[in-house]
This record gives structure tokens, C-alpha cells and sequence, in this order.
């Protein structure tokens, strides 16, 4: 079966924090649901939603048991999984996707976004 997402788990450009890059089907109408559901075990629930249209993107704010993280997702099918203040979180829900049958990873050399 193909993995419905593929994602990248690296750096930000010229940064140490880590985010989740989804660039293969964030496009899909089913996205959001189909991460939340694989993520459920960490029970996330949004608390904030910002539509920034002059950018084309609409921030979404979660809390979890993991703790806060914030989903970013464009016009042009890419969506970005961000959480500044908790990295630990992030890498949870790294490890939640690896073992998803919807998501796949895919490895990035960290050297090409310093």
C-alpha cells in the first residue's frame, strides 16, 4: 500500500528547531483529519486559528498531550508541523507518523538548511 503523505522531519532554514514538513499530499481535503486521527493517542485539540490570507495560509494551534504545536498549511499543498517551545513533542509526533500507515518519511541531509 502507498503511504497517502510523505513528510520531511528537519531543521527550519537557519534554525535548530526542528519542524515536520509535509510535501506530498497536504493538498488533500482529507489532510487534517487523516493527522489528526493518526495522532490521536496524544489527543489534540485546537485552541486557535488564524487565517493569514495575505499570505495564503491559515495557522491552526493545538493542545495535546504532547503539548502545544501549530499546524501551517498554504494554498500550495505544503503544511507545516511547528512547535518552537516543545521539541520533545515534536519528536513524539515524529515517532506517532513513523509508525503510520498513512505517512511516510522521508530523509533529508540536515547540512542543506543551515
Amino acid at each position: 500500500m502507498n503511504k497517502r503523505y510523505s513528510y520531511h522531519f528537519r531543521p527550519g532554514y537557519q534554525s535548530k528547531d526542528l519542524l515536520i514538513a509535509i510535501f506530498d499530499g497536504a493538498e488533500n481535503e482529507t489532510f487534517n483529519s487523516d493527522f489528526l486521527n493518526a495522532i490521536a493517542e496524544i489527543r489534540p485539540k485546537m485552541i486557535d486559528i488564524l487565517d493569514l490570507w495575505m499570505n495564503n495560509e491559515v495557522l491552526m494551534t493545538f493542545d495535546s498531550d504532547a503539548g502545544q504545536f501549530t499546524i501551517s498549511k498554504d494554498i500550495w499543498g505544503f503544511a507545516f508541523i511547528m512547535a518552537e517551545n516543545n521539541q520533545e513533542g515534536l519528536h513524539r509526533i515524529n515517532s506517532i507518523l513513523e509508525h503510520s500507515v498513512l505517512f511516510e518519511k522521508v530523509e533529508v541531509d540536515f547540512e542543506n538548511y543551515k
